[in-house]
C-alpha cells in the first residue's frame, strides 16, 4: 500500500504492517475522543514514526496514487479529527 504523510511524501508499506499501525490508530482514536491532547500528540507522532520506520520511501519524482493519507505531523487534534473516519485514520 502507498501511504501519503501530508508534507512529506510518500512511502510503499507492506500489508503485514497494518496490525501494528490499527493499535496505534486505535489508541489515538480514544485519546482524540476523551480530547487528550498530550496523549494525541505523542500516539500520533508514534505513528507516523512507525510509517516512516516500516515503509520504503518512494523517490521524490515517484506519482503513485496514495491509497491512505495521513495528514502532516504538525496538525492539530482539530485538524486530524475532521480527516477520520469512524475507522480512524486507517482503515481496518
Amino acid at each position: 500500500m502507498i501511504v501519503r504523510i501530508m508534507g512529506e511524501g510518500q512511502v510503499k508499506l507492506d500489508d503485514s504492517h497494518f496490525p501494528e499501525l490499527n493499535k496505534l490508530d486505535d489508541e489515538l482514536l480514544e485519546e482524540m475522543e476523551s480530547g487528550d491532547e498530550e496523549g494525541f500528540r505523542r500516539t500520533f507522532t508514534a505513528l507516523l514514526d512507525a510509517v516512516r520506520r516500516l515503509g520504503t520511501p518512494l523517490p521524490d519524482d515517484a506519482l503513485e496514487p496514495s491509497e491512505l493519507i495521513l495528514p502532516s505531523p504538525d496538525a492539530t487534534l482539530e485538524e486530524v479529527r475532521e480527516l477520520l473516519s469512524d475507522d480512524g485514520l486507517i482503515p481496518g
